[in-house]
């Protein structure tokens, strides 16, 4: 739902508010200082503006009808922002088959960064384009702390193998349901019969392709067969006094469990740079994309168009690929073949060549930059 609300924006100006947000809002919607209305915009102008127009309490996008000089717009962005992030607050976004996701607390916003970078850089213009134009900057050249600045606070219910692996990421704040202080949770991931996903050929930690939906019956029968018969004896342990933190020791790992999980935003988007990659295993995806594209677009939308261009959506060449590229660009393509090969990137095998991983790697780059390995060609 879009909300235009520049008709709106004098019977807002009316709305009698208690001080100090009467201030802040006269100062935001006259002067353009939308930074001060967002430090200020407390609890109750929040309440007082959306018992008026009760449109907002359903998330909706606000669209100014019209923007004005400096007031209109300045307010109408800070209010997008306020208003964007705290319909996210207390809402689960569901993930996997009874996994969640759902923001606690978050501290800072785009403003922060450039705020916090501009005590660094000095005091620069401050029209939204160049803030963009900053924070393109620094994600571009990585330069990181600045967003270090923001922080955000999620609860999560995952799988235990999937925390695993997320716990790997050491840079964050982490609380986890106790198994040894409380009764583990009663639920554990099911797998659908078509989503057996078998071993890949190439990488040992991955997977590619699937078992039809046919085959994968049987597994996904004596997979709820084990959860069923590993909850009862967990049960019958309770039951009979045996110990929680020994009763939960076959527990599958399908089991799901649930943290508190506290990271500043440059780790956070670190952590969503290699869990939405195409090669991570597709669960943890699963709960990096919801991050992602459902949270932080709406927390930073200026940080996460840059992290989409400069970091998810980029790829890195090596020096050896740059001069590769230098000569199929130049029309070269035997040369560049030759030079593969003195690499150890091609074994020649009579009329073929047998690319190496590097090189397999490599002729993916090229596909995206719509150009065939030398190879093959």
């Amino acid at each position: 739902m879009v909300l235009r609300i520049g008709n709106h924006l004098e019977s807002l100006r009316q709305t009698s508010l208690p001080s100090p947000n009467a201030k802040a809002f006269e100062v935001a919607t006259h002067c353009g200082g939308a930074r001060l209305l967002k430090e200020r915009l407390t609890a109750s102008l929040r309440t007082t503006a959306k018992a008026r127009f009760p449109e907002l309490r359903r998330g909706a996008i606000i669209r100014p009808a019209c923007v004005g000089e400096g007031g209109e717009s300045a307010f109408l962005g800070a209010w997008t922002a306020a208003m964007g992030m705290e319909s996210l607050i207390g809402r689960r976004i569901g993930v996997l088959d009874d996994g969640f996701v759902e923001v606690v607390d978050c501290m800072g916003d785009d403003a922060a960064i450039v705020q916090a970078a501009r005590v660094s850089y000095g005091e620069g213009t401050k029209q939204v384009s160049e803030d963009r134009g900053l924070i393109r900057y620094l994600m571009r050249h990585r330069h990181t702390t600045p967003f270090e600045m923001c922080e955000i606070k999620l609860h999560v219910r995952t799988t235990m193998d999937c925390w695993r692996q997320w716990i790997r990421h050491r840079t964050a704040n982490v609380n986890e349901h106790s198994t040894r202080y409380s009764v583990a949770i009663d639920s554990a991931q099911r797998t659908a019969p078509g989503q057996w996903r078998l071993q890949s050929r190439d990488n040992r930690q991955g997977s590619e392709g699937s078992l039809s939906a046919e085959q994968g019956e049987h597994f996904s029968g004596r997979e709820a067969e084990i959860i069923a018969s590993t909850r009862q004896v967990y049960d019958e342990r309770l039951a009979a006094g045996i110990a929680r933190e020994q009763a939960r020791k076959d527990l599958p790992l399908s089991t799901y469990t649930e943290a508190y999980w506290k990271i500043d935003l440059h780790n956070l988007l670190h952590f969503l740079e290699l869990r939405m990659e195409p090669h991570a295993q597709y669960e943890i995806r699963q709960y990096a994309e919801a991050i992602g594209f459902q949270i932080v677009s709406q927390w930073v939308p200026l940080t996460w168009e840059a992290f989409l261009d400069y970091r998810l959506g980029a790829m890195s060449l090596s020096r050896t690929e740059i001069g590769l590229l230098s000569l199929l660009h130049a029309g070269r393509g035997v040369e560049a073949v030759e030079e593969m090969q003195v690499a150890g990137w091609l074994q020649r095998e009579g009329d073929i060549c047998k690319p190496s991983r590097e090189a397999r790697e490599f002729a993916a780059k090229l596909q995206r930059l719509g150009l065939s390995p030398p190879w093959q060609t």
